[in-house]
């Protein structure tokens, strides 16, 4: 958790940063943030006590990128549980990414889901209807 905290310091600190990896703890995912590559993921479990804190240093990077962003930008999103907490911030993020669409008509948006886990590939159905985004579904075992 302690390299967590370093890590948003310094993306508070930087949002255009080039590139951005904070690794994943129990509580927290793994997020990989690439402005040179057009390449963002997020995976593993997303609980953290504060998601606020954890997440607004990404937006601010991402809205910072959505102004100009690469052609061709991949977002991967693989997340193995989040709370409800984290699915207002996942939202806020893919409106962000919504942004990114507006100026790269290559925006592409993977959803990955564990092959029988019907709760997050609802989910993730419902974030591309509510954001209004195209999503690739992908399962994995």
């Amino acid at each position: 958790m302690e390299m967590t905290e370093k890590t948003d310091t310094v993306l508070e600190q930087e949002p255009n940063k080039d590139y951005v990896q904070m690794k994943g703890t129990s509580e927290t995912p793994e997020v990989m943030l690439d402005k040179v590559n057009g390449a963002i993921k997020f995976s593993g479990r997303s609980l953290p006590e504060d998601a606020k804190s954890f997440y607004n240093p990404i937006k601010e990077w991402l809205s910072q990128y959505a102004q100009n962003p690469k052609k061709g930008t991949h977002a991967i999103f693989a997340y193995e549980y989040f709370n409800t907490a984290s699915s207002k911030m996942i939202l806020e993020m893919l409106d962000i990414l919504k942004q990114v669409e507006s100026k790269d008509d290559q925006l592409k948006i993977d959803w990955y889901y564990l092959e029988d886990d019907e709760d997050m590939l609802e989910a993730g159905e419902d974030f591309a209807e509510i954001a209004d985004l195209k999503f690739e579904f992908i399962s994995y075992e």
